[in-house]
């Protein structure tokens, strides 16, 4: 494998996780990988998914939404609710 693992997943910004995760994925779908590497791989990929879900979480907490007057124009952001 021409990718070497990070020693820390945290310490990956969420696109170097998520083109790290990408990587595993086309390696495991391969067929190549051995049965003891798979095992790796895949260990390593649920701790980048949860890494990336993590950071996702995190960013969607941050977004505001703003809200606007009755003529339309910004009056104020409120905390993002997910619907």
């Amino acid at each position: 494998m021409t990718d070497a693992a990070p020693t820390h997943v945290t310490d990956l910004s969420f696109e170097d996780a998520l083109k790290r995760l990408e990587a595993i994925v086309s390696r495991l779908e391969s067929g190549e990988a051995s049965l003891d590497e798979s095992i790796s791989l895949y260990a390593e990929g649920d701790k980048l998914r949860g890494q990336c879900e993590a950071r996702l979480a995190d960013a969607q907490a941050r977004i505001e939404k703003i809200t606007l007057g009755q003529d339309g124009r910004p009056t104020g952001v409120q905390p993002f609710d997910g619907g």
